[in-house]
């Protein structure tokens, strides 16, 4: 176990903007709040999981909702730590460490901000390796394991708990429709995880490689080299399409941002559609990434990672693609969030690898 250094915070809110695939909202604001809790002399403790025992309890946490409402009504830890003190109230039993479901946008740094108010080590691992829209798109409801008991909390004196559920698409259904009451933002603690659940069926090592990816982007920029080149070369990746934001069409409905992006450039014209994530590309009409593989874009100047929630004309960008988990990309996995599960009428098409508009180099 080790303290995340302050100059890792910067590093870690770029990595998990890269691996929120356009969702999970950017987390510059939990940047802000993690600086002021170091400020006041606090720090986030990171536990390998190879440090993990077998009968550890880990709180799996995240905010539930649209992206686009964070914009309204900023993001803060207490919500999370009241789900939290729920479940253990509900389970009777006290949480050793805690992770998030998704290394991807803002709920990197849930985790942080809970276990700095809490007084729990973060454990480097999450269920998603990315950003996904539902909760029973983590890997441990792909493995079959339960997702309830649900806990949900918000900043006024609202608690929810759901305590039992037939499976984990209706824990998400029952769950969406309560932070939609709650104003679409809540905080969630999902089913407790021992030590070796996680160890057998968790993304390991997710928020090392987003602090890794910030890293390469900071070095670049000091540099005056191409963050994005750094960053393919780092992840396996491919360089869709660089270009300029045309359209956007963009609603909030069901709890959360839906919508389609078209990026021009070089000639060609690029369609992405997105449900709080960026899920299916298509370059001049033909589909070049899709779910579960990570399509993210880029301001082309910064390198910073550009929200479905925010995305607008004019924006110069580069959008690339990373690959999936293979927990995701399993035939389980698929089945979870695969382009089908979205609602597409096609299957899984891999991108192809360090090409560049979907052109193998």
């Amino acid at each position: 176990m080790r303290a995340i250094e302050l100059h890792e915070l910067e590093a870690l809110a770029i990595g998990a903007g890269i691996l929120g695939t356009g969702g999970g909202n950017h987390p510059h604001l939990e940047l802000l709040c993690a600086r002021a809790a170091y400020a006041a002399g606090k720090r986030a403790q990171l536990l390998a999981p190879e440090e993990l025992q077998d009968d550890m309890r880990i709180a799996v946490l995240a905010f539930m909702g649209a992206p686009l409402v964070t914009k309204e009504r900023l993001p803060e830890p207490i919500s999370a730590c009241r789900a939290v003190r729920l479940m253990e109230r509900h389970t009777e039993r006290k949480f050793d460490a805690v992770m998030s479901v998704e290394i991807g946008g803002e709920n990197a740094f849930l985790p942080l901000l809970v276990g700095m108010e809490l007084d729990l080590p973060v454990v480097d691992a999450d269920a998603m390796g990315r950003a996904f829209p539902e909760a029973q798109m983590a890997s441990f409801a792909i493995r079959g394991l339960d997702v309830y008991p649900f806990a949900l909390a918000d900043i006024r004196d609202n608690e929810v708990l759901i305590a039992k559920a037939e499976n984990a698409l209706w824990t998400e259904r029952l769950g969406r429709k309560a932070a939609i009451e709650l104003g679409s933002i809540a905080g969630t603690c999902a089913a407790p995880r021992s030590g070796a659940e996680v160890k057998a069926h968790g993304i390991l090592g997710s928020t090392s490689r987003a602090i890794r990816l910030g890293d390469i982007v900071l070095d670049a920029r000091r540099r005056h080299e191409d963050a994005v080149a750094a960053i393919l070369a780092a992840g396996d990746g491919a360089l869709l399409l660089r270009g300029k934001v045309i359209d956007v069409s963009r609603r909030t409905t069901d709890g959360f941002v839906r919508g389609k992006v078209r990026i021009a450039g070089e000639g060609r014209t690029l369609d992405i559609d997105f449900q709080n994530e960026f899920s299916v590309a298509r370059l001049d009409g033909e589909i070049i990434a899709c779910v579960p593989d990570l399509i993210t874009v880029l301001d082309a100047e910064t390198t910073e990672a550009i929200g479905t929630e925010v995305i607008r004309y004019g924006q110069r960008v580069a959008v690339v693609a990373l690959p999936a988990d293979p927990i995701m990309t399993s035939p389980e996995g698929l089945h979870t969030v695969g382009p089908r599960a979205f609602g597409f009428d096609f299957d899984y098409r891999p991108f192809a690898r360090r090409g560049h508009a979907g052109v193998p180099s």
